[in-house]
């Protein structure tokens, strides 16, 4: 959610900054701007809309020129998405300019006595009055900069990663952050300042994250400082070299990041495995779990955490460790789960799944896990991420920038990286006989190119969405395994394209969803010849006799569903088990494609965001 973008140094910062902003479109926004200081002045632009609408509108407005620059795409919370309350916002003397993402909880009653004071307010944001609170501070107590922004911090209740920068201290940018992260590019006297990495990455393989309650004071041609908010304590800049590349994050001629994505899975489920499964010896090698191996085999239960698409792939493994290991399993949606006042012991294993690492439910649900003294094994893709650093021990996937809000990618690799786990646990159990085993190992290793084979459906895909493409609800049936991945397919439809779907187990048509169908009623089911292949097959003729439409997702060579449905789409064989690294690919194909016959903006769909920082 939002975006910021900094730099300082010796280059022009407005195309850095736009460019950066550009990459951060992604995260989701409504509105945009930038400050930039001439050397005299801060020159503010900012709107309503798109990337591209501020770059119009500061053409008009603006002097571009300066090498001191912040930006800014908004996600609203306070305010309706307009000029007006758009970032970045300065305090009412001008001096000081702010962009901020979270919320700040507490900013009506801050409100009240800044007026009281005779501070103004333009906008119905909680950062002017962030900022206008800095500017009391440091008017008040005579203070520097950053000593004005450390005390403002402390008088708020909240989540923020900011910006800020003091025209009478042209030299330098205050950043902070808690629950919501930020990182600073370290180059040849310049810093880069942004969400994550990906607005600097062609200028610098150099990046510090900040931690939690940490702020930095960023100034040119001296030394890096950074600081513990609450207690002003100094702490040592930590400078990791980035793990991607500019290619990671380009196109790389596909028309929109998601379809890009979608074709990458066969790659990044192989380097997800990479150095870890090793079929031929039948051995699985993840330092995370071997180290900890104890952990797990003495686990009482082990709670999945997770929102989302990652969810999704909590409620594959839930199905496959428990298989596998016979280890009881519970899956459970963070954002629940930190305010039900859950039931943890020391005796439980709490696995977390994000992508972004960064997911504010997740990260507040880990807090709640080892407070109550429970082991937390983290599962996300982005190195250096917060969820990466509050768990004990982790696996990263290895599926690269993931750019499209609709997750993909993510998806497999997650089942990849929680499937190798089930099977390592079950190898350690004695729960697997060791031809199953081996079994699972080679079909495993062997998922990269029926995930390949799988794509080749695209054209059908594409024939199906057209004329779908204007349904205005849609149902998606699963059974055992791929139960979850009806969930997802529905979640696919209705993130991108706006279409109304459901997913739900097949035999639970029977309980409600069978009064939904008829002719118009396009009925998505997911029918592998593995699994509970007869019991859907009688839930496909029950939609069939009531005029239901049936998309059927079949097994290669399959008869007995291609003569009942009206529209199938072949995958490759394998175990039951694995189907739904295989099965979930037509689906995100489908629903990439009717999206894009909708005119629906597939990579930044309306009203997401792709890592959802604040609660």
């Amino acid at each position: 959610m939002c975006g910021i973008v900094g730099y300082i140094g010796y280059r022009e910062a407005y195309p850095i900054v736009i460019k950066g902003l550009k990459r951060l479109e992604y995260r989701g926004y409504d509105s945009a701007g930038v400050m930039l200081f001439d050397g005299t002045d801060l020159k503010v632009s900012k709107t309503k809309g798109k990337v591209s609408d501020l770059e119009e509108r500061a053409s008009r407005e603006i002097s571009t020129n300066g090498s001191i620059g912040i930006g800014h795409t908004r996600w609203a919370t306070h305010g309706v998405p307009n000029d007006v309350n758009s970032h970045p916002h300065l305090s009412n003397s001008g001096n000081l300019a702010i962009v901020h993402n979270g919320i700040i909880e507490n900013y009506e009653p801050l409100k009240k006595e800044l007026l009281k004071r005779g501070y103004t307010f333009t906008s119905d944001t909680d950062t002017e009055v962030l900022v206008n609170l800095i500017e009391d501070v440091q008017k008040k107590d005579n203070l520097k900069l950053g000593k004005a922004v450390q005390v403002a911090l402390n008088q708020v209740v909240g989540a923020y990663a900011i910006c800020v920068f003091d025209k009478q201290k042209p030299d330098e940018i205050v950043v902070a952050r808690l629950g919501s992260p930020l990182a600073i590019g370290v180059g040849e006297n310049e810093f880069f300042i942004a969400s994550d990495a990906s607005p600097f990455i062609e200028y610098t393989s150099n990046a510090i994250y900040l931690e939690d309650e940490e702020m930095a004071i960023v100034r040119l041609h001296k030394p890096l400082k950074i600081r513990k908010i609450k207690d002003d304590s100094l702490v040592d800049p930590y400078v990791q070299e980035l793990q991607m590349n500019l290619e990671q994050i380009e196109k790389g001629g596909y028309d929109h990041f998601m379809l890009k994505e979608i074709y990458e899975q066969p790659n990044v489920i192989k380097d997800t495995y990479r150095g870890r499964l090793h079929a031929n010896s039948g051995i699985i090698q993840m330092s995370g779990i071997e180290d900890n191996l104890e952990k797990f085999l003495h686990a009482d239960r082990i709670l999945i955490i997770a929102c989302g698409t990652s969810w999704h792939a909590g409620l594959v493994a839930e199905y496959i460790i428990e298989e596998f290991a016979r280890i009881p399993v519970e899956v459970e949606y963070a954002s629940e789960f930190r305010y039900r006042n859950p039931i943890i012991t020391n005796k439980d294993v709490v696995i977390a799944i994000s992508q972004s690492g960064e997911t504010a439910d997740t990260l507040a649900a880990i807090k709640l896990s080892k407070e109550k003294g429970a082991f937390v094994f983290g599962v996300c893709n982005v190195v250096g991420s917060s969820i990466s650093r509050e768990t004990h021990a982790g696996a990263y996937t290895h599926a690269g920038p993931e750019i499209g809000v609709a997750s993909t990618k993510a998806f497999t690799t997650q089942i990849t990286i929680l499937t190798m786990i089930a099977l390592r646990l079950a190898k350690a159990k004695g729960t697997l006989s060791n031809s199953d085993f081996f079994r699972y190992l080679q079909e495993l290793e062997l998922i990269p190119e029926k995930v390949q084979e799988a794509l080749n459906t695209n054209e059908i895909a594409k024939t199906i969405a057209s004329i779908y493409k204007d349904a205005s609800n849609c149902l998606y049936l699963g059974r055992g395994y791929n139960f979850p991945v009806a969930l997802e397919g529905a979640l696919k439809l209705k993130e991108i394209s706006y279409i109304h779907a459901e997913g739900y187990p097949a035999a639970e048509m029977k309980h409600g969803p069978i009064a939904l169908i008829d002719e118009k009623m396009p009925v998505v089911v997911i029918a592998p010849k593995q699994g509970h292949y007869d019991k859907v097959v009688s839930n496909i003729q029950e939609i069939k006799s009531r005029s239901g439409k049936i998309i059927a997702i079949v097994t290669k060579g399959d008869v007995q569903v291609k003569d009942l449905a009206d529209h199938v789409i072949e995958i490759p064989e394998t175990s039951d088990a694995l189907s739904p690294l295989i099965t979930t690919i037509p689906l995100q194909l489908l629903s990439y494609h009717i999206a894009v016959l909708r005119g629906c903006n597939v990579d930044q769909p309306r009203n997401l965001a792709k890592s959802v920082t604040v609660e």
